[in-house]
């Protein structure tokens, strides 16, 4: 009969890719998105409803008989209302897990970040799935993936005939990424700090592609996903054709700081916390998801980058 599939978030990045990317598959019958925002396409299976995260979807669950939940709502770059990102990441995860208990589904992956394991220079290398989760306190993005990995924990608990797991991406990069980091390193001269971490990524194809295979296995457990190897800033920049100027981090960091306080959004789009991303390793290991799945990476992290470098090109090309 195939699969019913209710992804939350739907019109946001992650969620309208998965959407496209399920739409020609024949085990998948149906998909519904939920969002405030309206969608970014037409397919033939998509039932679209404008549905805020925070309310019930209990009646949704029912009406579209939904038996997988992929839940993909988050607000992810951070904004200067800190309450109302919280109240949407933290309650709207709290109502999705109460209507998936209710209506006793099937199964549910969720999206957490390898940010949970917060930004450290003593961090393991690689970060392993039962390294400590270490969020920055003052990092809302990552404190409220690690505040939303212990809700998924005690729902893993009380639910355990729903089948729950839980992916922890790095950076995902592909034709789609837009993202603070993104517009940053299309700018030129490129400000970067003068001591810098390499970065790990995953290509939005490898993503979505362990979305399908999990839907498909119902396969259940906390995954990292990061494809092979690491780039570093100055190998982004020289990619991308552009110019770097490389001044201390903490010059960077206050600088950054007080653009954000006074809300320059055209010289900060998010608070000086997320600089620490960019200093201190964040490298996961996913051989877990190899050992389980048995899926290998499409692209490596040089890869994904480069992958998004071809397209900046493209678009920029006369």
């Amino acid at each position: 009969m195939g699969k019913n599939v209710l992804i939350t978030g739907a019109s946001g990045y992650l969620g309208a890719f998965i959407a496209r990317f399920l739409q020609d598959k024949a085990d998948v019958r149906t998909i519904v998105g939920i969002d405030i925002r309206p969608p970014p396409q037409r397919l033939d299976k998509y039932v679209f409803l404008r549905h805020d995260v925070r309310e019930p979807i209990d009646r949704i669950i029912e009406d579209h008989a939904i038996d997988s939940i992929v839940h993909a709502a988050y607000v992810k770059v951070q904004i200067h209302a800190k309450a109302l990102m919280e109240d949407i990441n933290i309650n709207g995860t709290k109502n999705v897990l109460a209507g998936a208990a209710r209506a006793h589904v099937r199964q549910l992956i969720c999206f957490s970040s390898a940010t949970v394991y917060g930004f450290h220079p003593d961090n393991p290398n690689p970060l392993r799935e039962n390294s400590p989760l270490r969020a920055n306190a003052d990092y809302v993005y990552s404190k409220n993936k690690q505040d939303i990995e212990m809700l998924l924990a005690a729902f893993s608990a009380e639910q355990p005939a729903i089948k729950t797991a839980v992916l922890r991406p790095v950076f995902v990069v592909g034709k789609g990424f837009d993202d603070p980091l993104a517009r940053h390193l299309r700018h030129s001269p490129v400000i970067i700090p003068s001591t810098t971490a390499p970065l790990q990524f995953v290509h939005e194809d490898d993503l979505v592609a362990i979305v399908y295979l999990m839907l498909q296995r119902e396969t259940t457990g906390t995954f990292n996903v990061g494809a092979e190897g690491t780039v570093t800033l100055s190998e982004m920049v020289k990619m991308l054709g552009n110019r770097k100027l490389c001044v201390p981090f903490w010059l960077m960091y206050y600088f950054n700081a007080a653009a954000w306080a006074l809300r320059l959004r055209f010289l900060s789009e998010s608070p000086s916390v997320g600089l620490k991303g960019i200093r201190y390793p964040w490298i996961v290991s996913s051989e877990e998801l190899r050992r389980e799945t048995g899926y290998e990476y499409a692209y490596t992290s040089r890869g994904a980058f480069a992958d998004w470098v071809k397209h900046v090109k493209a678009e920029t090309s006369p």
